[in-house]
Order: C-alpha cells, then sequence, then structure tokens
C-alpha cells in the first residue's frame, strides 16, 4: 500500500473529507458510491460498481458476460471495442 502523505481528521459527524487531488486520480465524482470493506484495522474505500458492470463502457446489464474466470465483464459493445483493438494492436486483418 502507498502512502500518499495526506492526514485529514475526522469531524464530529464522524466524517472525512477525500483531498479532490485523490478524487481526480481514482476518477471519484460528486455523488459516486464508494464500497466499504475493513481489513484487520485498515478501513479500505473503493469506488462502488455494480455487479454486471462492463469494464470499458461502464454499461449495467444483466445480458454483459463475465470472461477469463469472472477477472473480466463486458457489454456487446465492449467486446467489440476490445477485439478491435487487439486486431489493431497486433496488425491484424478483419
Amino acid at each position: 500500500m502507498k502512502s500518499t502523505g495526506i492526514v485529514r481528521k475526522v469531524d464530529e459527524l464522524g466524517r472525512v473529507v477525500i483531498p479532490i487531488e485523490l478524487r481526480r486520480t481514482l476518477g471519484i465524482d460528486v455523488k459516486d458510491s464508494l464500497e466499504i470493506y475493513v481489513d484487520d484495522d485498515r478501513i479500505i474505500l473503493q469506488k462502488y460498481k455494480p455487479s454486471k458492470t462492463c469494464h470499458v463502457t461502464g454499461e449495467v446489464s444483466e445480458d454483459n458476460k463475465e470472461i477469463a474466470d469472472g477477472k473480466l465483464i463486458l457489454s456487446r459493445e465492449g467486446a467489440m471495442k476490445i477485439v478491435q483493438e487487439i486486431k489493431d494492436s497486433f496488425g491484424i486483418e478483419s
């Protein structure tokens, strides 16, 4: 785990401000949901992505497919973008 050197205090309501630099770097926008995990004595915040969210397009649908042993979720459009990028990267003609 990498330290940012940033320290914030918890206010009376239990809130902590996440600095704008970190939110920009991590793609966290106003009103985004964060998922909270606990690992021993650590609190881990992660941008929440509902299950069945395409990793390429962000589209949420029950029609999205899990591939690579569940490590990648793709919509039809996301899959087509990846296939095209693979073809372009390896110089494969259609």
